[in-house]
């Protein structure tokens, strides 16, 4: 009997996800480093993706890079949230590449460096405008100097990072002026910017509009290929499987119920102010999982099914055909707030579904 409430995660679509957007990228002439994050450093995930060609692996989270070495996974990888100072150490020892902004960090990391006999790779992040982390423009060429002048660093390039904190679109506009900041580096220092990595999955609209691509020749892409949906509107996109991962949870209670409550109403278990319209009786069911198991704004029901509320963990439903019966088990697409948080979740399973193709590293 398999476990609920569980991620069914197939990884035939991921790859065919991932193989389509990085042939239609490399057309573009942009290479696709594949981020993990979400995936917690799953070896199965990170190793469909090589498959499916993605150029590297990048990963917020040190915690999963290592997983993923641990696992022996055979790719360049780049921590791409800049390092805390507390980790250098750890980023030097497992990641090829890490994302900077700050110059006492980067201190750090050479120092770290040294100490170990190795050479690790820095891409500077610049802040364009949706303002989460990055070097002024104004103040990168200064980045770059202090960065080649410290010990066992190689500067490898420069990125940005859009449509996260403030939902800024990259644009012609802004991704041009990450080219020229390329270009200007290489004018005024005499060197060879070897990475310019334009952003995420919501740049693909840019980067497929058959707009001037200048110097970008790198996304990072995780919501996109696991989702199959591009990241500014949340729409699919065109031949990508959107329901790669389906959340599955089980029937704990049904019931006919009012659906307007009785008693005096102060704040739900999360502060919020409940808003009800008496609708007469309904058929209620409730599904073991909860807020701490999954966001339950971002999960899309199957037709019929509503999803009405949720506690800790119980997630209430609305069904306007047969009630569900104790023990049946619903599916749920996912959005990506709410795969994060059911990834993360220590009691949500993880069940990857079997392959048609042989799915390992060294293919």
């Amino acid at each position: 009997m398999m476990p609920a409430p569980r991620l069914e995660i197939d990884l035939d679509k991921i790859h065919h996800n991932a193989c389509t957007l990085v042939e239609r990228l490399a057309s573009r002439g942009i290479s696709v480093t594949g981020v993990t994050k979400v995936t917690l450093g799953s070896a199965e995930i990170a190793a469909t993706l090589l498959r499916a060609g993605v150029s590297a692996l990048g990963d917020s989270r040190i915690e999963n890079i290592e997983a993923m070495r641990l696992a022996q996974v055979p790719a360049s990888m780049t921590l791409i949230r800049s390092p805390m100072l507390s980790q250098a150490k750890r980023v030097v020892s497992h990641a090829d590449l890490s994302f900077n902004t700050e110059i006492e960090v980067i201190r750090r990391l050479s120092l770290e460096a040294q100490k170990a006999h190795r050479t690790h790779g820095v891409v500077l992040m610049v802040e364009l405008g949706d303002l989460r982390e990055g070097i002024m423009p104004d103040d990168l060429i200064g980045s770059v100097r202090e960065t080649l002048n410290l010990p066992n660093l190689v500067f490898k390039g420069i990125g940005t990072n859009l449509a996260c904190r403030s939902g800024v679109s990259p644009d012609v506009r802004n991704m041009a002026v990450l080219s020229e900041l390329a270009d200007s580096i290489e004018a005024t220092l005499g060197l060879t910017v070897d990475i310019v990595s334009g952003g995420n999955s919501a740049n693909l609209h840019w980067a497929l509009s058959g707009a001037k691509i200048g110097r970008v020749n790198d996304l990072r892409l995780g919501e996109s290929i696991l989702l199959g949906r591009e990241t500014l509107h949340r729409q699919p996109i065109d031949g990508l499987h959107t329901d790669a991962i389906t959340l599955i949870a089980e029937v704990i209670e049904s019931k006919v119920k009012p659906s307007q409550p009785s008693g005096e109403i102060a704040q739900t278990a999360f502060g919020e102010a409940p808003s009800v319209t008496d609708r007469g009786h309904v058929t209620q069911t409730i599904l073991a999982v909860g807020q701490q198991d999954v966001d339950p704004c971002g999960l899309q029901s199957p037709a019929g099914i509503e999803v009405l509320g949720a506690s800790s963990d119980h997630l209430i439903l609305e069904s306007d055909n047969d009630a569900l019966s104790v023990g049946a088990e619903v599916t749920f697409q996912l959005n990506y707030s709410a795969l994060v948080r059911a990834m993360t979740s220590p009691f949500v399973a993880k069940v990857m579904k079997p392959v048609s193709t042989h799915n390992n590293f060294s293919s």
